[in-house]
This record gives structure tokens, C-alpha cells and sequence, in this order.
């Protein structure tokens, strides 16, 4: 038998935003372990915000396990929070969420890496150059030199953990990166979400560099974009049968639900939703094909093959809780017939 380090991940109690935390166990397997052979383990919930001093116990229930490729016989777990007595802790958004396998999910993580209180590549003082040429770009101008071996080295761990990482990208603002996760499921597409940032975070540190989730870092009142977790999704239905009819009424359910979407779609929106830099206002819902400032965007492919296949949901901001995000769409959907 080897010695399997496993590190224990979970989602705290903080608000409106959870931490992730981790720590870890050594046990005994004959090869790497399956989900069924990892034990439940406990933590002090007093010190994450789950649980009072006097009677602290909060439980990990393992939801989820990949290879963890930094260490000698590692394996990342994803967990749930659950009382002592099994039923699921109040902050533990996945145990009560919606599920479909056939529903699909796209998330588009972006994020900032912050360096000194201060996006990687500000100067000292004030800004740099305008947002145009960091879209993509390449070059030290545009990325400078340490960015993009957190993002490659940051890839090559997710591929090496099974996570379907689909890519990543330079954004718009200085600083500003994307990473893709797709998953069928939403439990499955969000613990892979959930576990991919935290492999980043962790990544980070030998770096000295921050990873700043908020959406809107700089302020609503600079020129500058914030940062989103566009989320694409398409179900059985919307792949299989489609229809113009049917998008319609999906489309006005969206609507009829704007408020609900709002209030899981991550904090802080209000100042991200202004109508401006690629983002339809708060308050409003629109949809438009192939239009990156609508509510959802349609591709052009969904139409082209008769309003069928996926679209885009551009509400949902980067510090966002995929579980809530996920669920809240099948929710809405559920309601269409």
C-alpha cells in the first residue's frame, strides 16, 4: 500500500463570497482512490463562519476527487459541508441544487492577477496604456513576464487533474485573464469550476502574486472592463429539438426571472451591469445574436441550425458560485414547456 495525500477542499461560510479552504490527510490505498473509498473527516467550523465555539464540529463529505500532480501520491477532494448529523450544512450550496446530466456547462472564468494591491503590469502610479492591444495580445507590453507561466503552468495542472479546461486567454483589461471549464452536469461542471480556481490560487503563491475574483477591481467609474463568468448552456432539448418557438418562450422565462438570476449571479454586479464595457444594464434583460453587450448572447451557429445548441448567459460575474449560477438556469428552464 502507498501513502496518498489528500487534501481536503471546501467552500466556508463567509459572505456574500465563500473562501475556498483545504487541509490535509494521509492515508493508506493500494492505488489512487475512488470516491467510495475516501472517508468523510471533520473541522473546526468555528473558525470558518459554519459553527459556534462551543459546539464546532462541521463534516467533509467527499463529493469529487482528481490527481493532484504537485505532490507524490496526491489527490484533490472536492467536498460538501454537513452537520454532525448528516443533513447538509446551511452554506452548502451544492447539496440541494438542481441536476441534469444532460444539461451542459460553459464557464468562462475571468480574473485579475494582482501584484502590490495593483493589477500585474499597472505602473506605480496611475494607469498604464488604454484597453485595446491586452485583448489576446502577446508580447511583454501586453502580458509582461510572468503571467503567462502562471496561466500555462495553471493549464498543464488542471489537464494533469482530469478538469476539462478548455482554454484561456489574455483579456481586455491589463492584467485580466480567462480561463474555460466545461462540464455535463452542473455539480460535475461547477466542482470542476471550484477546484480549477482553487489549483490557481494555490499556484499563485510561489509566484507572490494575487488572484483578484471581484468584477469590477478598479471601480465602475474608470475605463476599464470588470470581470464576468459568462456561462454557456444548452440541455437535451435545446441540442436536440431546438425551435424558434421554444427559444422564444426560453427567452421570456429568462426575462419573467431576471431578478432571481441577478440575486445568484455573484455580488457586487451593480457595478459591472452598467450598460457599458460588453454588459447589458442590471436592471434590463435582452438577448442578440452574436451581441456581446445583451443580456444572453445567441450564436450564430443556434440559429443557423434551426435554434438549436447552446447559448450564452452573460449576467453571471466572476466571483459567482457555479453551483447557484448552474442551478438557477435549470430552474428557469424547468419552467418552459
Amino acid at each position: 500500500m502507498a501513502k496518498y495525500k489528500l487534501e481536503y477542499i471546501w467552500l466556508d461560510g463567509y459572505e456574500p463570497v465563500a473562501n475556498l479552504r483545504s487541509k490535509t490527510t494521509i492515508k493508506d490505498f493500494d492505488s489512487f482512490p475512488t470516491l467510495e473509498e475516501l472517508p468523510m473527516w471533520g473541522f473546526d467550523g468555528s473558525s470558518t463562519r459554519q459553527a459556534e465555539g462551543h459546539n464546532s464540529d462541521c463534516m467533509l463529505k467527499p463529493v469529487a476527487v482528481f490527481p493532484d500532480s504537485t505532490r507524490k501520491n496526491g489527490a484533490l477532494v472536492m467536498c460538501e459541508v454537513m452537520n454532525p448529523d448528516g443533513t447538509p450544512h446551511p452554506s452548502n450550496a451544492r447539496a440541494t441544487i438542481l441536476d441534469d446530466p444532460g444539461a451542459w456547462f460553459g464557464f468562462e472564468q475571468e480574473y485579475f492577477l494582482y501584484k502590490d494591491g495593483k493589477p500585474l503590469g499597472f505602473p506605480t502610479e496611475g494607469f498604464p496604456y488604454p484597453q485595446g492591444l491586452y485583448y489576446t495580445g502577446v508580447g511583454y507590453g501586453s502580458v509582461g513576464d510572468v503571467a503567462r507561466d502562471i496561466v500555462e503552468e495553471h493549464i498543464d495542472l488542471c489537464l494533469d487533474a482530469g478538469i476539462n479546461i478548455e482554454g484561456i486567454n489574455a483579456e481586455v483589461a491589463k492584467g485580466q485573464w480567462e480561463f474555460q471549464i466545461f462540464g455535463k452536469g452542473s455539480k460535475t461542471a461547477a466542482d470542476q469550476m471550484w477546484v480549477a480556481r482553487y489549483i490557481l490560487m494555490r499556484l499563485c503563491e510561489k509566484y507572490g502574486v494575487e488572484i483578484n475574483w471581484h468584477c469590477k477591481p478598479l471601480g465602475k467609474d474608470v475605463d476599464w472592463n470588470g470581470s464576468g463568468m459568462h456561462t454557456n448552456f444548452s440541455t437535451d432539448q435545446m441540442r436536440d429539438v431546438g425551435g424558434k418557438e421554444y427559444f422564444e418562450k426560453l427567452m421570456a422565462a429568462f426575462d419573467k426571472y431576471k431578478n432571481e438570476h441577478i440575486a445568484v449571479y455573484g455580488p457586487d454586479n451593480h457595478l459591472r451591469l452598467t450598460g457599458l464595457h460588453e454588459t447589458q444594464s442590471i436592471d434590463k434583460f435582452n438577448y442578440g445574436i452574436a451581441n456581446r453587450g445583451a443580456s444572453v448572447r445567441v450564436p450564430h451557429s443556434f440559429v443557423n441550425s434551426g435554434y438549436k445548441g447552446y447559448l450564452e448567459d452573460r449576467r453571471p460575474n466572476s466571483q459567482g458560485d457555479p453551483y447557484k449560477i448552474a442551478s438557477r438556469i435549470l430552474q428557469t428552464i424547468a419552467t418552459v414547456k
